[in-house]
């Protein structure tokens, strides 16, 4: 029995490709499963399964295109309500593919219906594949269903990774779908590519404690915030999500951006954010294309707003318009490739200064005594990463809360930072878009610290 993986950096997520040399099981696909389809020729095997963990609320699944185009099972926990024929399975049900069996197990935590599935080949030692219940080193979060059901699903996550523990054998390889950079994981994730069932007993979160009570109230203190587009993928899931278009969005020029950006659309530049700083067009957003792409426009943009995209090639807008149909972004009303000289027609371009924690004014003043004048640091990272420590009188409005609370800043030149740079570059966007006179502080939270001008927690 082979594993092959099916790595989604920029959603932090792994899909896998489990096979004997003839036939496959897919398990948890991403929505562009050219990606898979291209794994099943380079093995010559058949897709013959297709199996979800669960109804994800991370991105737009693949699954039922993948098994309506081969013409296979798609196997979905019988107790999901869903609105497409799909092969119902439940907790203890064993399915054959090839030479391999297909275990069944109920592991609710992340979800109430999560299952996970027992992969085999005979008498070899079993693979198991987690979703969000096991993770390497912690488990998924247990928020998303429904917040009032935290706690209720936060036992039944223990619960689950013990069962797992408890019945499968120490070698049994454990292949999850969240813990690579997911916000649907929890917890103190290890991180790395690979452990056992064995190995998790030794650092797992829910494992290396018995009481269930630490555990509980351990896991629910360190649920921070998740991106708001993961309201709207359950429901595009349970629906039997259809092959995206990834036709190149037609070319836009000068005047059009204009035309867009007056209308209150978003045209989003993905240029590197050194770049985007010396010069873009006026009203555009800057969101660097990278790992985080696709996470923080869905998590910005109001859902269903026109979108554009600025990119200096072609290609990256491919990238990009790959990255946004995997969270059911679908339609894009254009794009356009140049520079921002060319691409900002009439109107003047804008930009803003970049420094660093060590180039601060030493007129920097507390956010609240503020008046036009002065220069204040605003901090937009999450809550819990304010509270371990921070610039004392720095103003603090978490990215994902920037946009409702623009008329709260306070007056004067922002200088906005964060942990490395990258969100601070999209704040430092949506303040430029909004009239606001601001510096990216382009630099690691760490030599504000090392620098001795924050305060730490403890």
């Amino acid at each position: 029995m082979h594993v092959e993986v099916i790595s989604t950096e920029d959603l932090g997520d792994r899909s896998y490709l489990v096979h004997d040399g003839t036939s496959a099981v897919v398990v948890d696909p991403q929505r562009d499963i050219d990606r898979v389809e291209k794994v099943l020729a380079e093995h010559g095997v058949t897709c013959a399964m297709v199996v979800e963990t669960h109804i994800h609320n991370d991105y737009v699944t693949g699954g039922y295109d993948l098994a309506q185009r081969n013409g296979c099972p798609y196997v979905v926990n019988a107790d999901d309500k869903v609105s497409f024929e799909r092969h119902a399975v439940r907790d203890g049900d064993e399915l054959v593919v090839g030479k391999m069996t297909v275990r069944v197990l109920s592991t609710p935590g992340h979800t109430d219906t999560h299952l996970s599935y027992v992969i085999s080949e005979g008498d070899e030692t079993p693979a198991v594949f987690t979703g969000g219940s096991l993770l390497y080193g912690s488990v998924g979060r247990t928020d998303l269903v429904d917040v009032a059901r935290t706690d209720e699903l936060t036992r039944a996550q223990f619960h689950s990774a013990r069962r797992l523990a408890a019945e499968l054998p120490d070698a049994t390889e454990v292949f999850p779908t969240h813990g690579f950079g997911s916000f649907c994981s929890s917890g103190s994730a290890a991180g790395g590519d690979g452990g056992t069932i064995g190995e998790e007993k030794q650092r797992n979160d829910a494992l290396t404690t018995d009481d269930e009570d630490a555990f509980v109230e351990k896991l629910i203190a360190n649920l921070t915030a998740y991106p708001a587009y993961y309201a709207h993928m359950g429901a595009l899931n349970r629906q039997g999500p259809t092959a995206p278009d990834l036709t190149p969005p037609s070319p836009l020029h000068a005047d059009e951006l204009r035309t867009r950006i007056d209308a209150g659309e978003w045209i989003v530049d993905l240029r590197d954010q050194t770049a985007y700083a010396a010069s873009h067009v006026h009203g555009s957003v800057g969101i660097a294309l990278g790992t985080q792409f696709s996470t923080y426009v869905g998590w910005l943009m109001p859902w269903g707003t026109p979108l554009s995209l600025i990119g200096d090639t072609a290609e990256q807008v491919a990238d990009a318009q790959r990255m946004l149909v995997r969270i059911g972004v679908d339609e894009l009303q254009g794009a356009a490739t140049g520079s921002a000289e060319e691409l900002s027609g009439d109107t003047p371009l804008s930009s803003y200064p970049l420094h660093t924690f060590a180039e601060l004014p030493a007129s920097v003043v507390a956010a609240d005594d503020a008046t036009d004048g002065d220069s204040v640091i605003l901090d937009v990272r999450r809550d819990d990463e304010y509270d371990a420590g921070h610039i004392p009188g720095a103003a603090h409005v978490p990215m994902h809360h920037l946009l409702e609370r623009l008329d709260t800043l306070p007056a004067g030149q922002l200088w906005v930072h964060c942990a490395s740079g990258y969100r601070a570059s999209i704040a430092a966007s949506l303040l430029d878009r909004a009239g606001r006179d601001v510096v990216l502080v382009d630099d690691d939270y760490s030599n504000a610290v090392d620098a001795g001008i924050t305060t730490e927690a403890g």
